[in-house]
C-alpha cells in the first residue's frame, strides 16, 4: 500500500492547507472539479495548475508548479500515470511537503524518488473519500 491511514491523516491534517491540484481546470465534468470543491469545503486552499491556467473555484489557476509564486503543502496530481513521475518530481524541487497521486495514478518508482527525497507521499487513494473520514475542525460553507 502506497500511504498507510497514518501518512493519509498527515497529509490531510498536519502538513499545511495549500494544495496545488495538477490537472484541475474548469471542465466540471473532470473528477478534479469536484474533489477539488471537498477540499476547499475542508478549508483547503486549492491552486489549479493546468496548461490554460484557468481560474477555478474562484482561484488563479497557473500552467505550472514553478509559475506559482508562493509555497505549495501538497501536490494533488490528476494526470496520466506516464507524466506523474515528473509532476511528483516537479513537486519535489518546489518544495512541497506531499504529494497525493489519485485513484489509479501509479509510478512506483516516482514513490521511492518522492519518498527518497523526503516528503510524503499517497498512491491510488483521494483525499475527497479521506478527508470526511477524517475528524476535523468543521465544514466549511461555500
Amino acid at each position: 500500500m502506497y500511504g498507510d491511514e497514518a501518512t493519509v491523516r498527515r497529509i490531510l491534517t498536519e502538513l499545511g492547507d495549500t494544495w496545488a491540484v495538477v490537472g484541475l481546470s474548469s471542465n466540471q465534468q473532470r473528477a478534479a472539479y469536484g474533489v477539488a470543491a471537498v477540499l476547499q469545503r475542508y478549508g483547503k486552499r486549492v491552486v489549479p495548475v493546468h496548461p490554460k491556467a484557468e481560474t477555478v473555484h474562484g482561484e488563479q489557476g497557473y500552467a505550472s508548479l514553478a509559475d506559482i509564486p508562493f509555497d505549495v503543502d501538497v501536490v494533488d496530481v490528476f494526470v496520466n500515470s506516464d507524466l506523474a513521475g515528473t509532476v511528483a518530481d516537479e513537486a519535489v524541487a518546489k518544495g512541497a511537503k506531499a504529494v497525493w497521486f489519485q485513484l489509479g495514478v501509479l509510478d512506483e518508482a516516482a514513490y521511492d524518488r518522492t519518498r527518497a527525497a523526503g516528503l510524503e507521499m499517497v498512491m491510488d487513494r483521494c483525499p475527497a473519500i479521506e478527508i470526511p473520514r477524517l475528524p476535523h475542525r468543521g465544514v466549511q460553507n461555500s
